[in-house]
This record gives C-alpha cells, sequence and structure tokens, in this order.
C-alpha cells in the first residue's frame, strides 16, 4: 500500500521537535536525533532541506540549534512532506515529474488523481500547532502519545 519514505517521517517528527522549542528554545541535531532515535546524519540532511525551503532557521555558535521560521500553526504538515517527498503522486501517471502516456484513455487516472487531491488537501489542514496539541486523529490516542513524549524529555 501506500508508505511515506522514512525522509518524510522522520521530517515530520523532527519539526515536531522544533515545534515544541518554539519561539526561544533552538535544539541541537544531537537533542532532536536523541528524541526520535534518528540518525544524526540522516537529520542534517532533512534539517538542510526544510532549511533551504525556509521552514527552519538554524542558530550558530554556543545555545544555537534549530528554531521554525514561522509560528508552528502557520506551518502544514503538507509543506513539510511537500519539501521532502515532492509532491502527492499515488501513482507515477499522476506525478508531474514523470507522467503517463494513457492519460485519455486510462479508466483509473481520475480515481488515483482525485486520492492524491485528498490526502494533500487532509495534510494542508493538519499544522505542526495542530500536532502540538494533540488536535489530529483519535484525540485519546495523540493525548497519550505526547504525554509519553512530554515525560520522556522531562526525564534527560
Amino acid at each position: 500500500m501506500l508508505r511515506l519514505s522514512t525522509k518524510g517521517q522522520y521530517g515530520v517528527r523532527a519539526m515536531f521537535e522544533i515545534a515544541r522549542g518554539y519561539p526561544d528554545r533552538p535544539l541541537t541535531i544531537k537533542e532532536i536525533a536523541e528524541r526520535q532515535d534518528v540518525s544524526v546524519a540522516y537529520l542534517e540532511q532533512i534539517l538542510g532541506k526544510l532549511r533551504r525551503a525556509g521552514l527552519v532557521r538554524s542558530i550558530r555558535g554556543p545555545g544555537g540549534g534549530y528554531l521554525l521560521a514561522r509560528e508552528p500553526r502557520e506551518i502544514p504538515i503538507a509543506a513539510v512532506l511537500g519539501v521532502l517527498e515532492g509532491p502527492v503522486a499515488i501513482t507515477s501517471c499522476v506525478d508531474p515529474r514523470e507522467g503517463c502516456i494513457r492519460i485519455e484513455h486510462c479508466v483509473t487516472h481520475l480515481l488515483w488523481k482525485e486520492l492524491g487531491a485528498q490526502i494533500e488537501g487532509f495534510l494542508n489542514t493538519i499544522t505542526l500547532g495542530n500536532l502540538l496539541a494533540g488536535d489530529v486523529g483519535s484525540p485519546h490516542k495523540v493525548r497519550t502519545v505526547l504525554k509519553r513524549a512530554s515525560k520522556d524529555q522531562n526525564s534527560q
């Protein structure tokens, strides 16, 4: 079935951690890596892309690290995934980078195109602010995960 790459998954998780420090607590790559169990080298690649896209900014020197470039409620998950994964394309025929010669005669092209639009639409309605508030999906499940993350952070 459909799967995001680890780049997309880890990117959203890293942005969540950075959002937790917004607006005045920069996080180092090492802190993010430890909290999310991701390699520092992989995070450097991911955060470099997000920085070049203007979603995060880096502060050098002691006390430096990464901060969101905008408020968490202004950064939709679709923006993060768009930078790291590219456009939502369920099949190669709806991927603008690939295209398909059968579009005019394909019985399923519109189905895949609409499914991609629905996914992208949903991801545009969920922001980092929603993730921070636990305001997505099953409320009980998300709040449980957030409480666990908070306990883990406080025990460090």
